[in-house]
């Protein structure tokens, strides 16, 4: 029997109700499969912990994640604790110290769901964004001077490497080949206006394409490509972008599909030489949070997401059927959804689903 370690860390707000939601899946899935099985240790990492400590995580807490096989995030921030403090004292030291370079987010439309663009089907939203995740526009160099003054200033550096944009390029290429439907690469650039590091970007893309000539490749401007996504997302298979584009497209990708309500996202290291690290985009909500209403399926799109990493790809798809089935069904959703049921009752539902299916 294969065994795994996670690591939880429900963070702030509705991070708690919905990992709670996602774990009762994971486990009613490792019940009903009987060829895995899992440990869980949680950790209080938040802005309530930062609040008492001055900290967002101890500081051997890179140290006491990196034997997990898996981190299970909930959602970083709360009122009062401002945004760049929350997300570079916990979220980017994990993404960075764990080189977790892949941050794959899928871009598709689940039966049962309707897209706000009109007439497009399941089967044409249907692709996957790749987002370079440790270095290019989001890098820590620079600062600020004068402030307070006339010359008040700030200055923010681009970095990539030949080896960062290397092995984002060629993990989509990779997946082109493998799982690709059109076995193609739609890379993001804005060469025609960022007149160093995009180029850069550009070049490599056109020198890992030669490695993989089953797969074709374009580059398309960044705004071209936000246009792209609205008007014809069914032309498109793998996308692969430098940090800032990626983060861009990709909260537009899951506009397209439903919101962020329903989007998953996962932090990987392909080696698996650190864990890889699984969590929902909608944020902490802090608004609703403890009111039993916030949906709970991108957090379980997650653990799919996860087993399907961990080698569990059975599993995995079940998860996804499951609910695909609830969706379809419409009987029971959350609010956002246009739905009356609570955060516990749609995961309660889901394991149903699973039950009938599996058992």
């Amino acid at each position: 029997m294969d065994h795994y370690s996670i690591a939880l860390i429900p963070g702030d707000g509705i991070g708690v109700d919905v990992v709670r939601e996602g774990k009762k899946v994971l486990d009613a899935i490792c019940d009903l499969h009987g060829g895995f099985s899992l440990t869980y240790k949680e950790f209080d990492w938040s802005c309530e912990y930062y609040a008492k400590h001055g900290k967002m995580m101890p500081d051997d807490g890179l140290e006491q994640l990196k034997d997990f096989d898996s981190i299970f995030l909930g959602a970083v921030g709360y009122p009062g604790v401002p945004d760049h403090v929350s997300l570079w004292g916990l979220l980017l030291p994990i993404r960075r110290q764990f080189e977790q370079y892949i941050n794959l987010r899928p871009v598709k439309l689940l039966k049962g769901l309707d897209s706000p663009l009109a007439g497009k089907t399941s089967e044409q939203l249907d692709f996957i964004v790749i987002r370079e995740n440790n270095e290019g526009e989001y890098s820590s160099i620079g600062g600020r001077m004068y402030e307070g003054t006339d010359l008040d200033m700030a200055m923010q550096t681009s970095v990539f490497t030949r080896k960062g944009v290397e092995r984002v390029l060629r993990y989509a290429f990779d997946l082109a080949k493998k799982q690709g439907k059109k076995k193609h690469v739609t890379a993001a650039t804005k060469s025609n206006g960022i007149n160093h590091t995009m180029p850069f970007w550009d070049e490599y893309v056109e020198r890992i394409n030669q490695e993989y000539p089953q797969v074709t490749s374009n580059t398309v401007h960044i705004d071209a490509l936000a246009a792209f996504f609205v008007s014809k997302p069914e032309t498109m298979d793998v996308v692969v972008a430098s940090n800032l584009f990626g983060d861009i497209l990709t909260d537009l990708g899951a506009a397209i599909v439903g919101g962020l309500g329903i989007a998953p996202s996962a932090n990987i290291n392909p080696e698996k030489k650190y864990p890889s690290m699984f969590e929902p985009v909608h944020g902490s909500a802090p608004d609703i949070a403890g009111k039993g209403i916030a949906n709970p399926l991108a957090s379980i799109w997650c653990t799919s997401m996860m087993l399907d990493h961990l080698g569990q790809a059975e599993s995995a798809k079940a998860i996804i059927d499951a609910m695909e089935e609830v969706l379809q069904e419409k009987e029971v959703l959350t609010p956002d959804l246009g739905g009356k049921s609570t955060t516990e009752q749609v995961g309660d539902y889901i394991c149903k689903k699973l039950k009938e299916r599996l058992s």
